[in-house]
Order: structure tokens, then C-alpha cells, then sequence
């Protein structure tokens, strides 16, 4: 039993089900207090964490749209703050080792697996951008200086983006997004709620000639767990 902790974009459509279908799980055995797997050390993390379980399976689904996936079967409503688990199994870093040796010779995410840094940051800057301009800045900045290593990036990655995108940065890092793929689109609408937006980035990424750029990125799928949100800051799921 996994949950991942890095992005679900990097999970090959395999592993992608798989922790759908582990997540549910998991769920099942919190909620409904049953004895199997309850000391597995997943299930264990997961205990008192319900709505930031809800939220990662909102992250699950939303990559799952992107690729064509049908999705029918929804978590029951999961309330109570959403409080991450404090540990990770192994650390983010480790995490991406694992999935390349997992997926040596075998298909792979829709976001190929960063090597270094730069990569790493280069798929994660638009969901960053998203949180915080001034963060994406910052860190930007220690990284093309060499400031920050790999390890400690992914970490810091992972904690940004299980924050909720605030409306005014979530725009702004869509109208950067929609900069990528104006050249097949024309002029931003203006008009477009974010959901909306989003929905055209994804298709004109995803479609022929679309950006790599784009198409390589988190925020492609990771922000349609977020647009729309409902109150209190949690996603529509």
C-alpha cells in the first residue's frame, strides 16, 4: 500500500489506478474502523488525516480528467481541517528514485521523472507561481544559483503544493500559463472564470503541437483539483 507524496502527474497510468484504488482503501479502513491493514504503516500516517486524504484523492482525480480517465467513485465527505501527515515513508526525493527504477522499461508519467534540479523546479513552477509570486520568485532564484539542492527542493515542493492557491495567484499563474499556448488560441479571454481557463490550457497542451513546457507541468493538472474550490479552501472532489 503507497501514497505518494510527489505530484500524481509523475505516476505512470498504472500506478496512477493503483493508488487510486489503495487510497479508497485506506479510507475505508479510517472511517469504518476495520481491523485490516490497520497497522500498516500507510494507514497509519492517514489516521486523524481524513480531509487531507480527501484532498490528495482530489489531486488523484483531477490528474486522472487529464488523461481521459472516467471517474465514479467519490469519497464520502471527509470534514474536519485539513492536517497533513507530519512524515513521509520515504522522503520526496526518494520517492522519484523509486518510480525510475519502477518504471525502467516501462511506460512512464505524463511528466517525465526530473534529474536534477532544474528539472525538477522547471515542472513545478506554474503550481508554485499559483501559491505564492513572490515565493516563486525566491525560490526560483536559489535555484539557478545553486542555493538549493534536490532534496531539499522536492521537499519544500510538496509542502507548497498541498496549500491552496489563493484566488489572485491562481489567475495570475493561469494568464502566464495561457502566454505558453496564445500562439494556437490568440488573445487571453478576459471572460473565462479559472475553471474555465484551465480547461483550455489542458486542451490546447494536450492536443497536437501543444507546449511541452506546458504539458510537462503540475499546474496542468494539480490546479483542476483547486479551481472552483468551495468554501473554507477545500477542493471540489
Amino acid at each position: 500500500m503507497r501514497i505518494w507524496d510527489i505530484d500524481p502527474g509523475f505516476l505512470n497510468d498504472r500506478s496512477l489506478l493503483g493508488e487510486h484504488r489503495e487510497l479508497h482503501g485506506i479510507a475505508s479502513i479510517l472511517i469504518h474502523h476495520k481491523k485490516g491493514y490497520s497497522r500498516h504503516p500507510e494507514t497509519r500516517r492517514w489516521q486523524d488525516r481524513l480531509a487531507a486524504l480527501a484532498v490528495r484523492h482530489g489531486l488523484l482525480v483531477a490528474e486522472m480528467a487529464l488523461r481521459g480517465f472516467n471517474h465514479r467513485s467519490p469519497l464520502p465527505p471527509l470534514l474536519g481541517e485539513v492536517a497533513w501527515p507530519s512524515c513521509c515513508i520515504d522522503s520526496p526525493a526518494a520517492q522519484y528514485g523509486l518510480l525510475g527504477r519502477k518504471y525502467h522499461g516501462k511506460p512512464s508519467g505524463r511528466l517525465p521523472l526530473p534529474r536534477n534540479r532544474q528539472e525538477l523546479w522547471a515542472r513545478h513552477k506554474y503550481s508554485l507561481m499559483a501559491r505564492s509570486y513572490a515565493e516563486y520568485r525566491r525560490l526560483g532564484h536559489r535555484v539557478a544559483i545553486g542555493e538549493i539542492g534536490f532534496e531539499l527542493l522536492a521537499a519544500e515542493l510538496v509542502t507548497w503544493l498541498r496549500l491552496p492557491p489563493p484566488p489572485g495567484e491562481l489567475g495570475n499563474a493561469l494568464c502566464h500559463m495561457w502566454g505558453h499556448v496564445s500562439a494556437q488560441a490568440g488573445p487571453l479571454p478576459e471572460t473565462l472564470p479559472p475553471p474555465l481557463l484551465l480547461a483550455e490550457i489542458q486542451r490546447l497542451a494536450m492536443g497536437p503541437g501543444g507546449p511541452e513546457y506546458i504539458r510537462h507541468s503540475t499546474a496542468l493538472g494539480e490546479l483542476g483539483c483547486w479551481c472552483g474550490k468551495g468554501d473554507g479552501g477545500l477542493p471540489i472532489l
